[in-house]
């Protein structure tokens, strides 16, 4: 693909305007720590969200939707879309805790919730093995996809060279303006990223290959546009059949299962990660909730649609496309329908997409290696100025390990995300337990990441199970596990359980031993209410999802009637959040 001087103008515009705001922001996150990787708690839940919506929108979201939707269909989606009960059980249970404790990571929490050395183990490992080793992984899955667009769309460039290019420019912003950089980069990024979605779908079921056969509705099965998965009495329907079907198990630990066992990027149970980062940035509880809300909505009703339209259009022009290259095809549309000036507009869609989920990345794995490591076990009280240094060398280090995965461990990277769900499935029953039973100790988080290796490992090498029905073998095998260690290890320190819960404030039965003890602390959560507002936000999210997608597809009626179902779940949520006056934002 050739580009003109307006495409390279529109790319360098975006590129140094990306390198400014880093500048802009550089001596407001070199104040202190908390600034530089929370800015300051002072995000509004507009900004907040859409960072986290624009971090998981990756170079390689957009092909692995496009790809799976050109092998099983739009149905396929059903692989992520599981996880919305999961997201919405986050925003209304979580973001308020996550930024009542008042830390500056989610690792520090495993401090404030436990206590001794199996506490401080925990926490130093965690640093490691998430901040810095299942981070670069994660970061080298988004250069590769980001080394395949530029491979595909200018194969006349060296790719290795442009995306070390980007890495150290991302690098460089991200480690001068800190989260207050990111945040604001993301939402300009978040916004040209969609925008040029957008508009490549549009162009896209408009080319004349769509248009002359009266649309992708005329041309492809009807099994392509099913927005639920065919339960079949067998194993999943292979690639080769097309159609997505599942059997009545696997459909069942995709939505049943999954969502609140699982441990996966963006995706923790219980809030995690970056998302927890941008939770705890937020002003205050309430923008919070709103900013992880506005999150799931944007994450699932919103982005995915024109993917799925480009998706469906690279099926009808690249028809012998084979089925372990189908995620190629989005790039191909953008290669081959993009006229002069929108050609620089979808790169630089790219680039926002790549960047914005790379500085996030950087900042947060560098929050875990300064925060939960350096300053936790090396240099506990050095100034805030030294703690910033540190923190811009570390982010410097976390780019170069990511860089060097890339290059050298792709091999072992591919088709990771199976081995990931499994090898953190069950875990989440303690990530969400710890918060609302008192007697889970670190022990019991000690076991169950662990527990899942050993099942996935007996399950791979001895039995013929397979993903996702494993998951419930691993999912049950974990919690036993779980349980017996923690009845078999004494329980956390009295005073450390009423101090987290001074804090925390989570109230509930399973702290009854302890609440009774300090009965001065009271709770406002209602507990009905929450369980109310995630049910119905769980509605309102495919409500939308499903409308949206009816709609482009032509059908206004059922589209309509299910976007009425989604206002009316979100006129519920309204109102019970304006009677307990959590809707006036400051």
């Amino acid at each position: 693909m050739t580009l003109s001087l307006l495409d390279f103008s529109v790319i360098a515009i975006y590129l140094l305007f990306s390198l400014l705001v880093g500048v802009w922001h550089s001596r407001r996150a070199s104040e202190s720590a908390t600034e530089f990787f929370l800015s300051g708690r002072k995000l509004p839940w507009w900004l907040a969200g859409t960072g986290m919506v624009a971090t998981t929108f990756a170079a390689d979201t957009p092909l692995a939707v496009a790809g799976i939707v050109a092998k099983n269909g739009v149905a396929g989606n059903w692989i992520w879309w599981s996880f919305v009960a999961g997201g919405m059980f986050t925003a209304f249970f979580f973001a308020r805790l996550w930024r009542r404790t008042q830390i500056l990571t989610d690792l520090e929490f495993i401090e404030l919730r436990y206590g001794g050395k199996p506490a401080s183990f925990l926490r130093g490992f965690k640093a490691i093995y998430y901040g810095l080793l299942m981070n670069c992984v994660i970061i080298g899955w988004v250069n590769l996809a980001m080394l395949k667009i530029v491979k595909i769309m200018f194969p006349e460039w060296n790719a290795e060279l442009t995306v070390v290019g980007l890495a150290l420019l991302t690098t460089l912003y991200s480690g001068l303006g800190g989260l207050w950089g990111v945040s604001v980069t993301d939402a300009i990024q978040f916004g040209i990223a969609m925008l040029g979605s957008i508009v490549l779908a549009v162009l896209a079921v408009q080319h004349p290959a769509i248009t002359t056969q009266g649309g992708l509705m005329k041309i492809l099965p009807d099994w392509m546009f099913a927005f639920l998965p065919r339960i079949a009495d067998s194993t999943p329907a292979t690639e080769a059949s097309g159609v997505f079907a599942l059997s009545a198990s696997a459909f069942l630990a995709f939505i049943g299962v999954q969502w609140w066992a699982s441990w996966y990027p963006g995706a923790e149970p219980g809030g995690g990660g970056y998302v927890a980062q941008r939770m705890m940035s937020a002003k205050d509880e309430k923008h919070s909730l709103f900013a992880t809300l506005w999150f799931v909505v944007a994450h699932y009703c919103l982005r995915p649609w024109p993917w799925i339209l480009v998706g469906l259009t690279s099926v009808v022009l690249f028809p012998t496309l084979p089925m372990d290259q189908k995620e190629d095809g989005f790039a191909l549309v953008m290669r081959d329908i993009l006229p002069n000036g929108l050609k620089g507009l979808l790169v630089a869609a790219f680039l926002a997409a790549y960047m914005s989920t790379l500085s996030t990345h950087l900042n947060w794995g560098a929050s875990y290696l300064l925060n939960d490591f350096y300053k936790r076990f090396l240099k506990p009280n050095e100034s805030e100025a030294h703690y910033v240094a540190i923190s811009r060398l570390v982010t410097a280090l976390v780019t170069l390990v990511a860089l060097l995965i890339t290059f050298f461990a792709l091999e072992t990277i591919a088709g990771a995300w199976t081995f990931i769900l499994q090898c953190g499935a069950g875990v989440g029953f303690v990530l969400i337990g710890r918060w609302f039973w008192w007697r889970l100790n670190a022990w019991s988080e000690i076991a169950a990441m662990i527990a899942p290796f050993l099942a996935h490992g007996y399950l791979y090498f001895f039995t013929d199970a397979q993903f996702p029905e494993t998951l419930f073998y691993i999912v049950g095998f974990t919690i036993a596990v779980t349980l017996a260690v923690t009845f078999l290890t004494p329980p956390e320190n009295i005073e450390r359980l009423k101090n987290f819960y001074r804090r925390a404030r989570v109230g509930g039965a399973f702290w009854k031993p302890i609440s009774d003890l300090i009965p001065e602390v009271k709770s406002d959560d209602n507990y009905f209410s929450l369980v109310l507002n995630w049910i119905l936000g769980v509605i309102l999210a495919y409500a939308f999802l499903f409308g949206i997608g009816k709609m482009i597809f032509g059908q206004w009626l059922y589209g309509l009637i299910l976007c009425a179902i989604g206002v009316a779940a979100g006129a519920g949520i309204y109102y019970d959040l304006n009677r307990r006056g959590w809707t006036r934002l400051d």
